[in-house]
């Protein structure tokens, strides 16, 4: 999938209302919770759940890309990394992983109930490892590109174009959180899901920023990409009950 920036073209972008990234917001922010919400706890492991669940996830591609081509009128482009970003993007997911695992070393046996995850498991069909397997595949190798794609270059940049200038780094990381909160609170209970809310949260200003520094997605892949192993990892060792 390509990602996108602004900053890497010939020509400046088109002049936009304000209220036009605010549309464009609109249209992407409730989709991707609402699509969680069905797929995982309306309607787990059924036809019409998963049908939602995939629909909402092109949902949340098809706006930027739409919005790329037929509103700003510019092509597509790969989000080259001309500011580099790669050593902070390295250090900054394997800083991020090596939290993730002490937290839950510390406070995941009290916080996690290891039967929930084994139910939703059975549920959803992540209890067979090459179901599994080949569901963290697509979440490291392309569903990380996708959440930088929309909700750094996108939202970030929409945000900006609202003027809300280093704001937009919260504002996206609200975003982003959003849905994984509603993901969350199925196997969790709320004090689980805060503390890994706030783990989303200060993950997603921390690549937001490292997005408006770079303009480009792929320093913040990469560190996406790291925190995305230790968490798989973990959620294998809770639905099945051991490595």
């Amino acid at each position: 999938m390509m990602a996108m920036t602004a900053g890497n073209l010939q020509r400046p972008p088109p002049v936009l209302p304000r209220w036009a990234s605010g549309l464009a917001l609109a249209l992407l922010l409730p989709v991707p919770s609402i699509g969680t919400w069905i797929g995982l706890s309306l309607l787990p492991g059924q036809p019409a759940g998963r049908a939602i669940f995939f629909l909402a996830k092109v949902w949340l591609v098809a706006v930027p890309v739409l919005w790329r081509l037929l509103v700003e009128r510019r092509p597509l482009s790969g989000s080259p990394p001309r500011q580099g970003g790669f050593m902070a993007g390295l250090w900054l997911g394997l800083g991020i992983a090596a939290l993730i695992l002490a937290v839950y070393a510390w406070l995941g046996p009290s916080l996690l109930d290891p039967e929930v995850f084994r139910r939703m498991g059975v549920a959803t069909g992540l209890h067979h490892w090459p179901v599994y397997l080949a569901g963290a595949l697509y979440w490291v190798s392309v569903n990380s590109v996708l959440e930088e794609m929309v909700w750094r270059w996108f939202v970030v940049e929409r945000c900006e174009a609202l003027g809300w200038g280093r704001w937009s780094v919260l504002a996206s990381a609200a975003g982003f959180t959003a849905h994984h909160v509603v993901a969350l609170r199925v196997y969790c209970a709320w004090p689980a899901t805060l503390l890994c809310a706030l783990g989303v949260f200060v993950g997603g200003a921390l690549w937001s920023a490292l997005y408006r520094r770079t303009r480009s997605v792929w320093p913040g892949y990469l560190s996406h990409a790291i925190v995305d192993v230790p968490i798989f990892a973990l959620g294998w060792r809770l639905i099945r009950g051991g490595w």
